[in-house]
């Protein structure tokens, strides 16, 4: 729902990494060039902006990768994941990634359906221009905060065509009816979460928890034990749902960490999503 300190530090661990772990492709055998497009329309409001990386010796394989940044659905910006689109461009070469912005709630503008439907611009856009950029049809996610709650929702209930092979969730908010959240004391999230209303039926929607089913995609899940923002039962009841359903997944709950880790958690994050990306995308 904010930035993160350890999105920032996965900067530190780029440079360190990159130079022992980058693939060098002969020029002589490079089908495509490598190609960055930045801030692509895929709509009309300011916000409906993507960048895209195409990487080098890329075909009709090629696998997409799409970030989604926090901000409590009401702010921040694709530049805040621009650290992860460097450790994948790093560390999986071979992979495509999308890092979108989308349209930001205010009073008369809820997050939902509004976020959702910019995905799904997002997403037609990508596989209308498969052949176009030379990409596969196939994607993940990797959300923040907000942005990972965006994610596992859309992964979960509105990818119609199962084109999600891995989702990844950085203290996503997976559970809106969660008692700790109906009753919080907090006023700041308390604001947060009331950006889409009280009605049940609407909450229970827009919860990943109660989307999730037995074919939803492999699921990587990084939580925070001392997080202020998201309670322990968001990342544990959705581990214990998709054990119940026999859905692929990985969960991790670092016992000293907030709304984001430091130090040897973070690497031992950048190592997982790693490894969970080589096997799943």
């Amino acid at each position: 729902m904010y930035k993160f300190v350890f999105i920032l530090l996965l900067n530190f661990l780029f440079i360190v990494t990159s130079s022992c772990s980058e693939d060098s492709i002969a020029p002589e055998i490079a089908a495509l060039e490598a190609k960055t497009m930045m801030n692509l329309e895929y709509g009309s409001d300011l916000h409906q902006k993507y960048d895209i990386y195409l990487p080098q010796n890329r075909t009709k394989d090629t696998k997409v990768l799409i970030l989604i940044h926090g901000g409590g659905w009401a702010a921040g910006d694709k530049s805040e994941m621009d650290a992860f689109k460097d450790f994948i461009k790093s560390q999986l070469p071979g992979i495509a990634v999308v890092n979108m912005n989308y349209r930001l709630a205010d009073d008369n503008n809820p997050p939902y359906p509004m976020q959702i439907d910019d995905i799904n611009l997002v997403v037609s856009q990508l596989r209308n221009k498969a052949q176009e950029f030379q990409i596969s049809t196939d994607i993940g996610f990797i959300g923040a905060s907000a942005g990972a709650h965006l994610s596992l929702l859309w992964s979960y209930a509105h990818d119609t065509k199962k084109q999600v092979k891995m989702v990844c969730s950085i203290v996503g908010p997976t559970n809106l009816l969660d008692e700790a959240y109906i009753n919080t004391p907090n006023e700041e999230l308390r604001i947060l979460l009331d950006q889409f209303g009280n009605d049940p039926e609407v909450l229970e929607e827009v919860s990943p928890l109660y989307q999730v089913t037995a074919t939803s995609p492999p699921t990587l899940l990084f939580y925070g034990a001392q997080d202020p923002l998201i309670p322990n039962s968001q990342g544990i009841s959705l581990r214990d749902r998709l054990m119940e359903l026999n859905v692929e997944h990985e969960f991790t709950l670092y016992p000293n960490g907030g709304h984001g880790w430091v130090g040897l958690d973070l690497l031992d994050t950048t190592i997982k999503l790693k490894a969970f990306i080589q096997e799943h995308l």
